[in-house]
């Protein structure tokens, strides 16, 4: 006998109307993919693991769990499980649901599904919608960020779970597509999850078209390969107890990730079911009309939902805030028993940082060894761990090179393995730098943790669709971004970013650090920490460099000072991260040809915009023209000077050394350049205003 009964039939068909009218009012978006999909989601989203289904016995069920255990008027309570929708195109499916559980999402929203200002854009957004967990739309980046929440949920099980307080033991339910699939962060996100015998993680992947012009693996058996568990509903357009058993056996394999194979019909109910035609196109009105009749509701009324979904649905939701409670009074117990764990648990949930840990972070002197910055921010991790137990590392294996493990850590490993544990805070991420970083994002999200990852810099923009996702949707990501110019040598043009840093300062809410010295680096370290909201690149030199005479830690923090002051001067030179002391040493050669020349550090550009505009006009100030010298593309320094000087072409591969001679960048060349800067300027009588002055 099924558990199954009108009752839902009736709540899968709203969902399926209400994405046609969503779809159809907005006249853009995708209705096929949340038609096919409502069977499953409606499963996922209200119905308990077993229990009555008939309407006098309701409210005996209410204390049993549903499948997907969260709050809807707690969204963020800690131990929810979280949904992921990674093909994001199908968000009126999550949005319907979010409405019909309770969250803060109406019916007005829905109809202003795609509208400037809604609560319902094209695509989910973390932060902006209640109840969403990643931003995606860009396919398999939510495949990959479910990866994460996975890794989060195992590493605070480990951690804090005790016997007798199971206090975090959530799952993750991801619906994917072949979309997603076919895209490479996914593979690289599916086989990490497969070694790392994540079991928490629940996919489900509809099959709803046909792909043979592009797709044909056998995914079935790349799963299999990648140590997943891999489960089949055939009928997905109506076979409800099939998929409940599918989730409920996906839930009893402990070792492994689960994904389920899905057959559905794109678009079902609709005279173009299972056709393209209805994947990204409104239905046509007749159509609509058509669907509604089809399941029985009236035809010529929108946004129709049946009093009894809502029922169902707040049922649910009881099930839910009960769920909460419960945990709250267990957690509470547990601060009893061990309430040092409590204390920590409960900061990291509220996102706060340990007191003091700030002051553990290393200072220098100029007298101090040169020292490549990759091998500073080594020493900074080194000196912060101990007090930032929210600190989960990682490296696309370059560990060696990244230098970001630090002594005595355990990688984050199944068990079983023999490897490490899932209390480890050190993930090989081996080289798959792209899920790396959406993996990092999941971690982000899930909250509490606040991911690092390494690799070259050149490398990140394999990752760059995770990292301008990290910037969209505000999560905290570090990046250790090593080798960051040409001075990394024989390597080459290939391994050499030139355009790298000039993409990533381009990006919206991202801060990229090129730090000159060890207080620099310190204090890229101090801002990523404290920007909750920011994720930032720390893009970290191969070669030694000298710690500067003028820098500190609070100068550094501000994005941007003077490191070398001269009254009267006639050019200033501004420049980052390893070229800061050649534009030193150039200085000095100006000086001793009566040229006074000043020197300002650069490290962040969008922590020095945030500065107060005085501060700003103090340290680019007008009187003198600006020279700036990056071993990098010139692309974005105009606006802080009145003269580039860089690469504008590829690197070369060689002894870095001989690298920067070849490129003039010198201290003996950039002298000769600044005082053809400045007699250019002095024979026209140009007067110098600030290139920070601006009408807009």
């Amino acid at each position: 006998m099924s558990n199954f009964n009108k009752t839902d039939e009736v709540a899968i068909a709203t969902i399926r109307t209400l994405a046609a009218d969503v779809v159809g009012k907005a006249n853009s978006g995708h209705p096929g993919a949340p038609m096919g999909m409502a069977p499953v989601a409606h499963v996922l989203f209200s119905r308990c693991v077993s229990g009555p289904r008939s309407f006098p016995e309701r409210l005996l069920i209410v204390g049993l769990p549903r499948f997907f255990n969260a709050n809807p008027k707690s969204s963020k309570w800690f131990n929810r499980d979280r949904f992921v929708l990674s093909n994001g195109h199908a968000c009126a499916l999550q949005y319907i649901l979010l409405h019909l559980c309770g969250y803060k999402l109406s019916l007005d929203d829905l109809k202003n599904f795609r509208q400037v200002g809604s609560l319902t854009p094209g695509h989910p957004e973390a932060g902006h919608t209640d109840g969403i967990e990643v931003t995606t739309g860009p396919l398999g980046q939510g495949f990959a960020n479910g990866v994460g929440l996975g890794i989060a949920q195992a590493h605070f099980a480990a951690l804090y779970n005790k016997e007798g307080f199971d206090l975090i033991n959530n799952y993750t339910y991801v619906f994917t597509g072949d979309g997603c699939l076919m895209e490479g962060v996914a593979s690289e996100a599916a086989s990490l999850a497969g070694h790392l015998q994540l079991g928490n993680l629940i996919y489900t992947s509809s099959i709803d078209g046909d792909t043979a012009v592009a797709f044909t693996e056998n995914v079935e058996q790349r799963f299999l390969s990648y140590g997943w568990q891999v489960l089949h509903v055939d009928n997905g357009d109506s076979d409800l107890d099939s998929i409940a058993g599918a989730i409920a056996e996906a839930k009893k394999e402990k070792a492994k990730p689960t994904i389920i194979r899905l057959r559905t019909t794109i678009g079902y109910g609709s005279k173009q079911q299972g056709t393209h035609g209805v994947h990204g196109s409104p239905l046509k009105a007749d159509d609509i009309q058509a669907l509604k009749s089809k399941f029985g509701f009236p035809a010529q009324q929108t946004f129709h939902v049946p009093q009894e979904t809502y029922d169902s649905y707040a049922e649910a939701a009881a099930r839910g805030a009960q769920a909460e409670k419960a945990w709250v009074d267990l957690l509470a117990a547990y601060g009893q028993k061990y309430p040092k764990e409590h204390a920590e648990l409960t900061r990291r949930i509220a996102g706060e940082l340990p007191a003091g840990w700030e002051q553990s972070l290393p200072t220098y002197k100029s007298s101090d060894a040169a020292q490549a910055s990759r091998k500073l921010s080594e020493i900074a991790l080194t000196a912060i761990t101990p007090s930032l137990p929210d600190l989960m590392g990682g490296s696309a294996d370059l560990t060696g090179s990244n230098l970001t493990r630090v002594k005595g850590t355990e990688d984050f490993q199944a068990p079983s393995t023999g490897l490490g544990s899932y209390k480890g805070t050190y993930i090989r991420y081996g080289v798959r730098e792209h899920a790396m970083g959406a993996i990092a994002n999941g971690l982000s999200a899930y909250g509490g943790i606040i991911p690092y990852v390494g690799t070259f810099l050149n490398f990140v923009s394999y990752a760059a669709g995770a990292v301008r996702l990290s910037a969209l949707s505000k999560h905290q990501v570090i990046w250790v971004a090593t080798h960051d110019s040409i001075g990394l040598g024989e390597d080459g043009p290939t391994h050499q970013p030139i355009e790298t840093a000039a993409h990533f300062r381009a990006t919206p809410n991202l801060d990229f650090w090129r730090p000159a010295d060890g207080n620099e680096t310190s204090a890229a370290y101090l801002v990523a920490l404290k920007s909750k909201e920011t994720p930032s690149i720390l893009s970290l030199s191969r070669q030694n460099l000298p710690n500067l005479e003028n820098s500190s830690i609070e100068k550094a923090a501000k994005g941007g000072y003077v490191v070398h002051e001269e009254a009267n001067e006639k050019l200033t030179i501004v420049a980052s991260g390893s070229e800061v002391s050649i534009a030193l040493e150039a200085a000095s050669k100006l000086k001793a040809e009566g040229i006074n020349t000043r020197v300002v550090s650069l490290p962040c550009w969008s922590v020095f915009d945030a500065q107060p505009q005085d501060y700003k006009l103090s340290v680019l100030r007008s009187g003198a023209p600006i020279l700036s010298v990056e071993a990098l593309s010139t692309l974005g320094w105009q606006k802080y000077s009145h003269e580039q000087f860089g690469l504008f072409g590829w690197g070369a591969s060689g002894p870095y050394k001989q690298i920067y001679e070849k490129f003039g960048i010198t201290g003996t060349n950039l002298a000769a350049v600044g005082k053809k800067i400045v007699g250019f300027y002095q024979e026209r009588g140009i007067q110098v205003y600030s290139p920070l002055l601006k009408a807009i």
